[in-house]
C-alpha cells in the first residue's frame, strides 16, 4: 500500500513538472510565432511599398528605353517577386512543426516507459 501512496505521489509531482514544461515550450512556440507575424506584415508592407515607389521611379526610369508597359511589367514583377520571398520566409517560421512542444512530448514518453518499468 505504501508502494502505491508513494507511486501516486510521485505521479503527481511528475505531472506537475510536465506542465510547467509544456507551459514554458509554449511560451517559446508563441514567441517564434510572433517573430513569424513580424516577418509576414514587414514582408506586406515591403512589397506594398516597394511596388508604389517603384512602378512610379523604375518605370519612368525604363520607359526612357523600353515602351512604357513593358516597363511597367518588367519593375512590377520584380517587386513582388521580393515580397513573395519575405512573405514566405515569415510563413515558414509559423508552421505547425515549427510550434509543435517536442521537448514535452519527449519527457512524457520518457516518463511514461519509467511508469510502466515500475508497475512490472
Amino acid at each position: 500500500m505504501e508502494l502505491l501512496h508513494r507511486l501516486f505521489g510521485e505521479l503527481e509531482t511528475l505531472v506537475r513538472q510536465e506542465l510547467a514544461l509544456a507551459t514554458a515550450e509554449l511560451s517559446r512556440s508563441l514567441s517564434a510565432a510572433k517573430t513569424g507575424l513580424a516577418a509576414l506584415a514587414v514582408g506586406g508592407a515591403v512589397m506594398f511599398a516597394g511596388i508604389l515607389v517603384l512602378l512610379a521611379a523604375a518605370v519612368l526610369a525604363l520607359a526612357q528605353v523600353l515602351r512604357p508597359w513593358l516597363a511597367a511589367l518588367i519593375v512590377g514583377c520584380l517587386v513582388a517577386l521580393v515580397g513573395y520571398l519575405l512573405l514566405r520566409r515569415g510563413l515558414k517560421k509559423m508552421e505547425p512543426a515549427a510550434l509543435k512542444p517536442v521537448q514535452t512530448a519527449q519527457s512524457l514518453r520518457r516518463d511514461k516507459e519509467l511508469v510502466e518499468r515500475r508497475l512490472q
